[in-house]
């Protein structure tokens, strides 16, 4: 009996803080262990101010449920972050940005489920206020095509945005500090393929002087030119070095980084979850080494 009163007892104060910083997933599943606990969570809007779906929930993220977790914020959503949602289509996204018309930052790569005219009306919308979009990332929206990274850039009073972006750096962001790129949109026309993707540019020095002489150089999208994964140069297909992971290496970087002892393979420092400790001795095994060993046994 007093177990079940206990349970009907308000949250500390101290929980309200720590909701805000809560993601997505983690808020979801904490809803679900009392009352008392979802009624925090359902009653607070700060926690739904910001808004980031990724794995596993983009898998299972539909219209209805969006609109769902939208509605939440009471109109005054800021970050509106769905990665890689395919379910979620423009009418969806629609219903969103009605619902919350002050949305400053919208991250919506891999959404394969949205168009190229159903994105631009979204940035028309959110750009139509005094303070309008900050941030966009389209990356992954398919058939995108120059007409419409035009209206989008016109949309969003976007001139010419040079600020160098590096591949590695690009990898390791998390999805919702794009601004910190120095970008306000993550793709360009690549000068290559003219193709409407993400454009990279190159650490190396050599390729930075033809940057500075207006040369295009390799400045090109990542389907265009090969890059490291650990520094982001630009790696010609000769070049290309073998590796537990199948992400491309540079020759330096695959110098320094530590080997399978079995297939003297290395793996990026993104994939390093593939090592695993080498009993009775020193270094590390790949684990598709270590799946073949076991086949052995």
């Amino acid at each position: 009996m007093e177990i079940a009163k206990s349970m009907e007892l308000a949250p500390h104060e101290a929980l309200f803080i720590v909701l805000a910083y809560l993601p997505l997933f983690e808020l979801l599943s904490m809803s679900a262990v009392c009352r008392s606990l979802r009624d925090a969570v359902e009653k607070d809007v700060l926690p739904w101010l910001n808004i980031v779906v990724e794995k596993p929930l983009n898998f299972r993220l539909s219209d209805e449920i969006l609109s769902k977790i939208g509605s939440k914020a009471n109109g005054r959503l800021r970050t509106l972050a769905l990665m890689n949602c395919a379910k979620i289509t423009d009418d969806g996204l629609q219903r969103v940005i009605h619902q919350n018309p002050l949305i400053r930052k919208l991250h919506i790569p891999g959404c394969t489920g949205l168009t190229p005219d159903g994105v631009v009306t979204a940035v028309q919308k959110l750009s139509d206020r005094q303070h309008g979009l900050e941030s966009l990332r389209i990356n992954g929206i398919g058939n995108m095509k120059k007409e419409h990274l035009e209206r989008i850039q016109y949309y969003l009073q976007i001139q010419q945005e040079r600020q160098p972006l590096l591949y590695h750096n690009y990898r390791k962001f998390q999805a919702y500090r794009w601004e910190e790129h120095g970008r306000v949109i993550d793709v360009e026309i690549c000068p290559k393929c003219n193709e409407v993707r993400v454009v990279f540019d190159c650490p190396r020095e050599e390729c930075k002087r033809k940057r500075d002489d207006s040369m295009t150089g390799c400045r090109t999208c990542m389907f265009c030119t090969p890059r490291c994964e650990e520094c982001g140069k630009c790696v010609k297909n000769e070049d290309l070095e073998d590796t537990v992971c199948a992400d491309t290496l540079c020759s330096d970087c695959w110098i320094q980084l530590s080997k399978c002892n079995f297939c003297n393979k290395p793996c990026c420092s993104r994939h390093s979850n593939m090592q695993i400790a080498s009993t009775g001795s020193i270094g590390w095994i790949c684990s598709v080494c270590h799946d073949k060993s076991d086949g052995f046994e």
